[in-house]
């Protein structure tokens, strides 16, 4: 399969972002040479509102960002032998409404100031790590979904298994993370999250999305792979899948050239120290798309770093991740409401 080119950085400009770079990638070689690798070009109007409300919206101070109590809640993981602790997000109005379930990365749910002495989370055991507790990355995204009318669900992978406090960097080969790992393990967490979702009255199962970061993320392309060559199944399906800074390495992926049923968003820090971007632009670009739209778009952010979307003061610090988190806040909103309804089984 031959390699198409990055698109060069579009112009700064209305309804334009100077910074972020995107192409199509994994197209099948059929089709490859007729797509072209597009820059940044939001339509005008809506591109200029969001841009807006996205700026806007990064002033604010947590505390002033609206966001109403989480629902604790508790399901099965796929697994069939973990209670998984959850937080519900929902916006106002009966719904159904479209959904999005979110998947931490290694650091886990919890603010770092708090986790430090978590261990197990579930019903009826006490721990400073909450609904009250979350970071302040997991507040602000289940903020933009629930004032886009989303369904928002945070899922702990961590504290049902005693790891509530998260894992620091460089830890991979940590023992007790491959008790959590994003290969076998976090993929049927994020599936018993569908299925308990699916089925409620106030969610449209057609529209529940995944939405990952890091450690997260990688599990997010893992659990569209695992959906993809499952085609036809009789389990319900996520509709698409956006994913911050994954790892793409072996220990963190199911296929070094993932099969992709549904849309994909992947964003990416040219800086990232944490992950290789250039080995994830490999690997999608040998992503085999299973049906038509089903290609990633993958967005890469020069200057931008890991964690580049913590809206946390160190983070925003670096001009290119203000700029990178505001692209990612003008885009994701809009692209999720035009992603294809899910087939249901």
């Amino acid at each position: 399969m031959t390699e198409r080119p990055m698109a060069a950085p579009a112009l700064a400009g209305p309804g334009r972002c100077a910074c972020a770079p995107q192409a199509s990638v994994g197209s099948p070689p059929s089709t490859q040479a007729a797509q072209a690798a597009r820059a940044v070009a939001p339509p005008q109007a809506a591109g200029l509102r969001w841009l807006f409300f996205a700026l806007a919206w990064l002033t604010l101070p947590l505390a002033a960002q609206t966001l109403p109590p989480a629902q604790t809640v508790h399901f099965p993981s796929a697994d069939g032998r973990t209670e998984l602790t959850a937080y519900l997000f929902t916006p106002a109005g009966a719904g159904p409404h479209p959904a999005v379930v979110m998947l931490h990365g290694r650091a886990g749910p919890y603010s770092s100031r708090i986790n430090g002495d978590c261990t197990r989370i579930g019903p009826a055991l006490p721990s400073p790590c909450d609904a009250s507790t979350l970071s302040q990355r997991h507040q602000a995204w289940a903020a933009y979904w629930i004032e886009r009318g989303y369904l928002a669900l945070l899922v702990d992978s961590y504290g049902p298994r005693g790891v509530a406090h998260g894992f620091g960097r460089h830890t991979h080969g940590a023992p007790e993370r491959a008790e959590v790992n994003e290969l076998t393990v976090r993929p049927l967490d994020a599936e018993g999250a569908l299925a308990w979702l699916a089925p409620r009255s106030d969610v449209n199962p057609a529209r529940i999305l995944l939405q990952g970061w890091s450690n997260g993320a990688s599990t997010a392309l893992n659990v569209m792979q695992r959906q993809a060559s499952r085609l036809g199944g009789t389990a319900p399906s996520f509709a698409g899948a956006m994913v911050f800074y994954p790892g793409c390495g072996p220990q963190a992926l199911l296929s070094s050239s993932p099969e992709l049923d549904r849309p994909v968003q992947v964003l990416l820090g040219a800086a990232d120290q944490e992950v290789s971007p250039q080995r994830c632009l490999r690997v999608l670009r040998q992503a085999i798309p299973m049906r038509r739209n089903s290609s990633p778009v993958v967005t890469l952010y020069p200057g931008a770093t890991h964690d580049f979307d913590d809206p946390g003061r160190p983070r925003q610090a670096i001009p290119a991740n203000r700029q990178a988190r505001a692209d990612a806040l003008t885009r994701l909103g809009p692209w999720a409401d035009q992603v294809p309804p899910a087939t249901l089984p």
